[in-house]
């Protein structure tokens, strides 16, 4: 199916919801800064596949934004398609806030998936339709109603972080997490960031490329914790472990009724800035929300002696490895292809061979002069 047929087929599904303009973000339902195969809607709807970009569709337009590192790449990827590109940031480029602001009709509704909005960028679009007296349509992924072959969740183990590697136990850690709520006068802490809750529990996963974090949300009482993950990923080891500091097991996606029916007489910790929009719509509107950063944020950046010993060890191997790299260049520039890409796998395969490596931090970024 070509990119102008799925903007046809979204545009039948827009105006059978009553939706104007949809928004389709670069993003899962965690924020994260990379996605799985699974959230890659805006690349599958416009064929633009770099790391960042928004597209939005309406009645009869459809535009990429995205930034200065992809001008090029997105004007190559799009060409031949119904998507336009817009270049964050040049002359005569709007925002897109600007150009809802401007598109969108009085009485007209803004619709998307609100799992893959943040709550910030959610409330921002709410203003512009209710200036408008309209709404938000935020309960229909629309994409995966045209994507017929989406891949799956990622099915990846969960595996502990040992106390060697992390110097704290995820007891010590919940204690410090709560007293925070209680200086703050909350009672339940809502978590949807993958690394705070990977954090939190010393565990990992390969769910999300460059990252070792496991799709999961997470809400902390005072008392238990509520852990929301696709329970096939566990072993019965680590569901043991969880289960003996608290820990209770939900389905993943169940958190969205579970928070509904939250107690009226809960104090929510929220951070905003975290938060999906879908989310924090959920949650009863009687019930007091306190929106600060999360605790985990700081408690993660202050490293504790022994995860300081670990960086030191991690970053000597890593200079290990750049040096047998490059005698490794040095002595068979010439005698040899090296490109971008093969040079690349052999640092990889030096590091691999140090030890304790899992995968690189981010996409390698190559360029030449």
């Amino acid at each position: 199916m070509k990119v102008s047929e799925r903007i046809v087929k979204l545009r039948k599904l827009m105006k059978e919801k009553g939706i104007d303009i949809y928004i389709i973000p670069t993003a899962d339902f965690h924020q994260t800064e990379y996605v799985g195969d699974h959230f890659k809607a805006r690349e599958f709807m416009t064929g633009f596949s770099g790391s960042a970009g928004t597209a939005v569709v309406t009645e009869d337009e459809a535009y990429l934004w995205t930034d200065g590192r992809y001008f090029i790449q997105g004007t190559k990827q799009l060409e031949g398609s119904s998507v336009k590109l817009m270049k964050m940031g040049s002359a005569g480029v709007p925002t897109i806030e600007e150009y809802l602001v401007d598109k969108l009709p009085k009485e007209g509704n803004l619709g998307f998936d609100g799992r893959v909005v943040s709550m910030g960028s959610g409330q921002d679009y709410e203003k512009i339709a209710n200036d408008k007296n309209g709404k938000i349509i935020y309960k229909y992924d629309l994409i995966d109603e045209i994507w017929e072959d989406r891949p799956a969740f990622a099915q990846e183990p969960v595996f502990l972080l040992d106390i060697k590697y992390n110097g704290e136990e995820v007891a010590r850690k919940l204690e410090r997490i709560r007293e925070v709520m209680k200086e703050s006068d909350a009672t339940t802490h809502v978590l949807t960031t993958l690394d705070d809750i990977c954090w939190t529990l010393n565990i990992r996963g390969n769910d999300i490329e460059f990252f070792p974090l496991v799709l999961s949300y997470m809400i902390i009482t005072m008392d238990k914790v509520d852990l929301y993950i696709d329970e096939a990923k566990l072993s019965d080891e680590i569901k043991s472990n969880l289960s003996e500091e608290g820990v209770v097991l939900h389905a993943y996606n169940d958190i969205y009724e579970d928070i509904k029916n939250v107690g009226k007489e809960e104090v929510l910790l929220v951070d905003p800035a975290k938060l999906n929009y879908a989310l924090y719509n959920d949650i009863p509107k009687e019930n007091e929300k306190i929106e600060k950063t999360n605790p985990e944020i700081l408690f993660k950046a202050m490293k504790n002696s022994i995860e300081i010993e670990n960086m030191r060890k991690a970053q000597i191997k890593d200079s290990i490895a750049h040096v047998k790299f490059m005698k490794w260049v040095k002595e068979n520039i010439g005698k040899e292809t090296i490109t971008e890409m093969s040079g690349c796998d052999k640092l990889f395969d030096f590091r691999r061979e140090q030890g304790n490596y899992i995968a690189p931090s981010f996409a390698p970024i190559c360029s030449f002069w």
